[in-house]
């Protein structure tokens, strides 16, 4: 509480940045310390300018990941700093270091694997000793993956059903435009694949489960596959058809294990992912083996550098984003499934409106930044390279509620 600010919102001027923003200035409880920083005071204070009345007098703090003296200065004077500024894996390795170092707590959205795993190595002990809760992925990717998980893993635990066996996160309906910025840190992954040592990493389901210089050897064949079609009525008996892969569940997966490595959900908990395609049979199917298709396409066009470029000249960049209409007009429905070891079967749900990647991320990052910098008292005594379960559990599920998720958990 002796810091100058709550909350630093760094990469404020970038079109993610500049929502969160909004929504704080929406959202956060008056008397709430916040700060805008990024590189250009000029383009900061025209973001100010356009998020009204409440934000007028927000401090300005120029700052830019190619200067880690100006990052420093900057994380030393907040409780938390949430930041926009990707890919991770090119802009976030001074502020990730940064706020270990200063005590700060962090937040981002990241999708990067590696990059999750090199802040584990490289600052997972200095965070863990200054008392920092390092938080990634705290936007679509992948909050509602691990809270899905956390809430029937609290609530097997409240009705002594015993420990979470499979479990699995279904996509039932999205609608919403992959954003400039997961694209690039996309491209960017795809460049970096071709490395020994970070394929490696991809490809191994348990590559964020341990601590620092821990790296764990995963068994592709011991967790679902991120790629498989899967059959509706294996996850559950309400559901029909066939499910195709989502194409996040290769991080968003490994973040969830992450959760279960520190909390333990129990000895036999796997963790997949699926998405919804509909409900007939062989329409289903077949519409899964497209979408399997279509993501091994466009990984394998992302990484070859003459289709690359191709695709660049289509596919959004970074700080460009939908329309305020058509944020609007987005939403997301998962619903995730478990059998306990008792044998009682439980569904965790989570509803919201806005475009997944842009109108509802820029909630789930702002409220996780409120969290952490508000509900001090609520939160584990924890501190290092955690995920939004961990850090923030039931104080974040809370919060998402309050600002109009709809999140539930019921017994089959």
């Amino acid at each position: 509480m002796s810091r100058e600010f709550d909350i630093v919102v760094f990469g404020a001027t970038g079109f993610v940045g500049e929502l969160t923003a909004r929504y704080l200035a929406d959202a956060a409880p008056s008397g709430t310390r916040v700060a805008l920083a990024g590189r250009s005071e000029v383009k900061l204070t025209a973001v100010r300018r356009r998020l009204g009345k409440r934000a007028a007098t927000w401090p300005l703090i120029v700052a830019d990941a190619d200067r880690p003296s100006t990052l420093d200065a900057m994380v030393a004077r907040t409780q938390v700093v949430c930041t926009t500024v990707g890919p991770y894996l090119r802009y976030g390795e001074a502020l990730v270091t940064a706020a270990a170092s200063a005590g700060t707590d962090y937040v981002d959205l990241t999708g990067e694997v590696p990059f999750v795993r090199y802040s584990i190595d490289k600052v997972g002990d200095t965070a863990a000793s200054t008392g920092a809760r390092i938080v990634h992925a705290c936007g679509f990717d992948s909050v509602p993956s691990d809270l899905g998980a956390y809430g029937l893993y609290r609530r097997a635990e409240a009705d002594g059903a015993g420990t979470l066996g499979t479990t699995t996160m279904v996509v039932i309906s999205m609608r919403g435009a992959a954003s400039g910025g997961t694209v690039d840190s996309i491209r960017v992954i795809a460049e970096q694949a071709h490395d020994a040592s970070t394929r490696s990493i991809l490809l191994n389901p348990q590559a964020l489960s341990s601590g620092p210089g821990e790296l764990a050897r995963g068994d592709r064949r011991a967790e679902p596959s991120d790629a498989a079609l899967v059959r509706a009525a294996s996850v559950d008996p309400s559901l029909r058809g066939t499910l195709a892969p989502f194409f996040m569940s290769s991080f968003n997966t490994r973040i969830v294990r992450r959760s279960n490595a520190l909390l333990d959900y129990g000895p036999a908990f796997r963790y997949g992912e699926a998405m919804s395609v509909g409900a007939v049979p062989i329409v289903s199917t077949i519409a899964s083996a497209v979408v399997a298709a279509g993501l091994g396409i466009g990984l394998g066009a992302m990484s070859f550098k003459p289709t690359r470029k191709l695709l660049d000249r289509v596919l959004p960049k970074p700080g460009e984003g939908p329309s305020e209409k058509a944020r609007d007009k987005g939403h997301f429905t998962v619903q995730t499934f478990t059998t306990t070891s008792s044998g009682r079967r439980y569904r965790s749900e989570m509803v919201a409106q806005g475009d997944p990647g842009y109108k509802a991320t820029a909630v789930m990052l702002g409220e996780s930044a409120l969290a952490l910098a508000l509900d001090r008292d609520r939160l584990p005594d924890r501190a290092g390279v955690l995920t939004p379960a961990v850090a923030m559990g039931d104080a974040l599920t809370d919060r998402l509620t309050a600002a109009g998720f709809a999140i539930s958990v019921r017994e089959l």
